[in-house]
């Protein structure tokens, strides 16, 4: 009987998962420790609101959509997020260490206690996702679920969950119903060192570092193949 191989996810997402909170990454990816990180609420929970975000969240839904799920490939998928994670990115574009024009702008008069309500409001909506592409879903599923042996690729769902539902408490985005579209933007700007600014942007974020490493390995078709099946997860 030939030998069965055990996808790079099963003892990936074990090891990831119950070591989160102690901020492990996947095996063979090093553990970036980020000097100068945003000081931010590590529990938004602590301080924000569900109520108070809907007030406030407004604002968010030209781009974003109602309730947090954009129609537009261009702007992320914000419902169902992970309170801390959009807590840290929202820090960073206040703070100008993620460059963009339009949420630098946004960001610029937000209180600490604002980004925490809206962090807690979104990330209790529920994602509406899109279908995946027929021709792409299978390719992204096997480099999700097992990862890339021959290109030394982790197996996505080790920090971003079986589902796509992510790792709150790590600070792991949820990517579940995400815009194949958008999510490629960011693998790429991970890749070309773009994601983040400063002198070394890999250590922005205490898990940045662990993509700018990833996204380099995946070729253009990979980035496009497991955007395309995260797209489709509910």
């Amino acid at each position: 009987m030939a030998e069965k191989r055990v996808p790079l996810a099963l003892a990936a997402v074990v090891a990831a998962f119950s070591a989160g909170l102690a901020g492990a990454a996947s095996p063979g990816v090093p553990v970036v420790k980020a000097a100068g990180a945003p000081v931010i609420t590590p529990d938004p929970y602590t301080q924000g609101t569900v109520q108070a975000g809907a007030a406030k969240a407004t604002m968010c839904f030209a781009c974003h959509g109602p309730n947090g799920n954009s129609t537009s490939p261009t702007y992320p998928r914000l419902a169902g997020q992970g309170a801390v994670y959009l807590d840290e990115q929202l820090h960073l574009f206040r703070d100008g260490k993620r460059p963009n024009p339009i949420m630098s702008a946004m960001a610029a008069g937000l209180s600490n206690q604002d980004i925490d309500d809206l962090a807690v409001y979104f990330a209790a909506q529920t994602p509406a996702g899109l279908d995946a592409d027929p021709a792409l879903w299978k390719a992204g599923r096997a480099l999700y679920i097992s990862g890339d042996r021959a290109r030394d690729v982790p197996a996505c769902a080790a920090c971003h969950g079986p589902t796509g539902q992510g790792n709150p408490a790590a600070g792991y985005p949820a990517l579940r119903a995400q815009q194949s579209a958008y999510v490629v933007a960011q693998l790429q700007s991970y890749a070309n060192g773009t994601r983040y600014s400063g002198p070394d942007p890999a250590t922005t974020t205490p898990n940045g570092g662990i993509m700018f490493t990833i996204a380099k390995r995946l070729t253009s078709a990979q980035m496009q193949a497991v955007a395309s099946y995260v797209q489709g997860l509910r």
